[in-house]
């Protein structure tokens, strides 16, 4: 039935294919064996986010390869772009893959394309981010707790310096239901023991739109009137901080971050971004990649996912549910070094070395 159904979308969508395929190809490529194995999709969501080509990609080839030697791994990027990954998922329909694990740029807009592949037989995997529609399955981690480790950090980091109790909130993007996660659960952490002076949405995650507003909020509120920032990942956290320095705030307030990103391990180290919300990229990955290829071979998904998730459709299914680690200054070593994401060779640059010193990574 299956190869019925993948037929019949090829056929009807056989003259527009090339055209689809040129979209793919211009907006993050794809890569094919051309061999008769079972053949999976991976669409990523942007290049903004460090994590997405530098982890979880190569991470999923590798998971994939290990447990379905045979597998072929297409690959596109969407570039933060939502029409891009509409047509990359397209042309992967029109292929008929056989399965698609999906990192969704705008999780609403993409529904009536994962209707599509569901319509055709193909699966599609949420990965990272709970995509709406017919998803067969989902592998990320707890958002909600991912956000109350960030507000429990900050009001603790805020109640530390002694200062006044009034931040700014910098969420995700609202079209990305992992942001709405994340700021719920830093709410159950920051209401009633802070005051939010000003609350943002930042669209795409950009970095430059964090910057943008923190030096709106820094104009209406005042440099010394900011004692704490909510920065929902480490890239919202670079451009609060960009601001903050530019406006020359100092001493900088406490700002959180998530994703573990090297570039804010650096900024920890030198004390200026308080911590970061480290989601082991190796667990997700595996997890991603075991529901993708039992996805493939029309296997048993509960085997894979102890957990389960309600869809925006209303039904439950199968989800891969881990845990986040908050990271500061003192428990880089314990988790990020030792689990060999980073080196302290690789965070501890020449300017940071007396830094580093200090905070005993040597």
């Amino acid at each position: 039935m299956k190869g019925c159904a993948r037929g019949a979308v090829v056929a009807v969508a056989a003259a527009a294919t090339a055209a689809v395929l040129a979209a793919c190809g211009e907006s993050g490529g794809s890569d094919s064996g051309g061999g008769n194995g079972p053949r999976i999709g991976v669409l990523l969501p942007d290049a903004t986010t460090a994590r997405w080509e530098t982890n979880d990609r190569p991470l999923l080839d590798r998971h994939i390869k290990e447990l379905c030697e045979e597998c072929e791994v297409e690959h596109a990027n969407a570039k933060s772009d939502v029409a891009i990954q509409q047509a990359q998922m397209e042309s992967m329909i029109a292929e008929g893959v056989d399965a698609i694990l999906l990192v969704a740029v705008d999780s609403k807009s993409l529904r009536p394309t994962v209707t599509k592949a569901d319509e055709a037989g193909i699966p599609v995997i949420a990965y990272d981010r709970l995509a709406e529609g017919p998803i067969a399955a989902y592998a990320s981690f707890d958002g909600e707790e991912v956000g109350r480790l960030q507000g429990r950090a900050l009001v603790r980091a805020m109640d530390d310096d002694g200062v006044g109790d009034r931040i700014v909130m910098m969420n995700g993007d609202p079209s990305d239901p992992n942001a709405v996660s994340f700021k719920k659960g830093a709410l159950s952490e920051l209401e009633g023991k802070v005051e939010i002076s000003k609350e943002y949405d930042t669209r795409q995650w950009r970095t430059e739109i964090a910057h943008m507003n923190m030096s709106g909020a820094i104009s209406a509120l005042g440099a010394g009137n900011i004692d704490g920032v909510y920065a929902a990942n480490d890239g919202l956290a670079a451009g609060s901080i960009s601001a903050l320095k530019a406006n020359k705030v100092d001493p900088l307030p406490p700002v959180t971050g998530q994703d573990a990103e090297l570039g804010a391990l650096r900024r920890i180290v030198a004390g200026e971004q308080y911590m970061t919300v480290y989601k082991p990229f190796e667990p997700e990955a595996s997890a991603g990649a075991a529901l993708a290829v039992a996805a493939a071979r029309d296997e048993s998904l509960e085997r894979v996912a102890e957990d389960t998730v309600r869809t925006s459709t209303g039904s439950t299914v199968p989800a891969v549910l881990l845990t986040p680690v908050s990271v500061t200054v003192d428990t880089i070593e314990d988790t990020l070094v030792k689990d060999g994401v980073y080196t302290i060779q690789q965070i501890c640059t020449p300017q940071l070395e007396a830094a580093c010193a200090r905070a005993g990574l040597t």
